[in-house]
């Protein structure tokens, strides 16, 4: 296999800037030969593709079906974390727009992404969609962090008013974002006539490259991912700590130790570092790429040595893998262990399985009856 990986790699004459016309025309085109360089095994094309197409539809599926199920209960879409929860679906739902299919495709036809409109478009719809579904966790923790630890005043404190107005600036922090983010990305110097990016989505690193890694949108982009982690991380942490700091507090006259609180707050843990994990790896990639030095990103944008460094292209895969992680457990962790939820939920089941049921029923009844009636005609005749 590492044999026709290097002969098929052997196919793309990477070429200079003076003679880059003359040889792309007689071997595979830049698109071809950057996938290559990046995935250069086709089993696992193959096996990366089955998986992309899984978490897909399993994020379509979850995501779709847990919504459908709180529309249909009354009592759940009126509450806060209910509302919360729709718009992480929401979010979810639009990063799984964003990222799943173009993904497919790419590596459907073993090529990298082209840099034209919908490059922008879905530069910019990811960057809103990944921090409006890091705020609505942040304030889903702090929500239930004033139902647990400050109850009486819980629906003074959070009033259908005040539910609007955060949900409203979720979404208008998240746009504001990524619009900022893309007007300072097209301050770049890089060469405009290129159409054909080193990556399989158009993820910042790869978009930067090819705008010149302009200093501004740069700084920019890392400084309010930096912020808004680490504001999500200590929200969290706060609200975490103090509703099991309260929980314990209230069964210590007994001298028992409160194993669930425990349990629940280490499992709501360990799912927040699961949903931050590309964001979390995106800033490590980002501290590593600074104390290599700007003189490395500058390099890889001449076109002396167009593919992407190994570094690079693992990151590349594994961050557009995680990106479809937190929209397929997002519904499982904050929808099916509440026990409304579920019961909301797996009442379509029983609503689907009663309706073919009588279905069914209706069907046998419709024969029988066409029985009769020809045992009436035979009869007769």
């Amino acid at each position: 296999m590492a044999g026709d990986a290097h002969n098929l790699t052997e196919q793309c004459d990477w070429f200079s800037e003076d003679n880059r016309t003359n040889r792309v025309t007689e071997r595979l085109d830049p698109a071809g030969c950057l996938f290559l360089s990046i995935l250069p095994y086709s089993k696992a094309v193959s096996a990366l593709m089955w998986i992309c197409v899984l978490m897909t539809v399993l994020s379509f599926l979850v995501n779709g079906f847990t919504l459908f199920g709180i529309g249909r209960s009354e009592d759940l879409s009126s509450e806060t974390r209910v509302s919360f929860f729709k718009n992480l679906i929401l979010s979810d739902l639009l990063q799984t727009v964003t990222f799943g299919p173009p993904v497919i495709y790419s590596l459907f036809k073993q090529r990298t992404i082209e840099f034209n409109t919908w490059c922008n478009a879905q530069y910019f719809v990811g960057t809103v969609s990944i921090f409006s579904s890091l705020l609505t966790i942040t304030c889903m923790a702090l929500e239930r962090y004033f139902y647990v630890c400050h109850a009486i005043h819980y629906l003074v404190i959070l009033t259908q008013v005040r539910l609007r107005l955060v949900l409203s600036l979720i979404w208008v922090y998240s746009i504001s974002v990524g619009t900022i983010n893309l007007l300072l990305l097209h301050t770049g110097r890089g060469q405009r006539s290129e159409q054909v990016t080193s990556g399989l989505m158009c993820e910042p690193d790869v978009v930067e490259q090819l705008m010149g890694f302009p200093r501004a949108a740069a700084v920019f982009r890392k400084l309010m991912g930096v912020f808004t982690l680490l504001l999500c991380l200590l929200v969290n942490a706060f609200s975490y700590l103090r509703m099991y700091k309260d929980a314990r507090n209230a069964i210590i006259p007994f001298h028992a130790v409160n194993n669930t609180a425990r349990k629940t707050v280490l499992f709501y843990c360990s799912m927040l570092c699961l949903q931050l994990l590309p964001l979390l790896l995106k800033v490590t990639s980002d501290a590593l790429w600074e104390l290599e030095g700007t003189a490395t990103l500058m390099g890889l944008s001449s076109h002396t040595k167009p593919t992407p460094p190994v570094k690079a292209a693992v990151l590349h895969v594994c961050l557009l893998v995680m990106l479809l992680v937190p929209p397929c457990i997002n519904p499982l962790v904050y929808g099916l262990r509440n026990v409304e939820m579920r019961h909301a939920i797996l009442s379509l089941f029983r609503l689907w399985r009663q309706r073919r049921v009588a279905g069914a029923r209706g069907l046998d009844e419709m024969r029988a009856r066409n029985i009769i009636v020809l045992q009436n005609r035979a009869q007769a005749g």
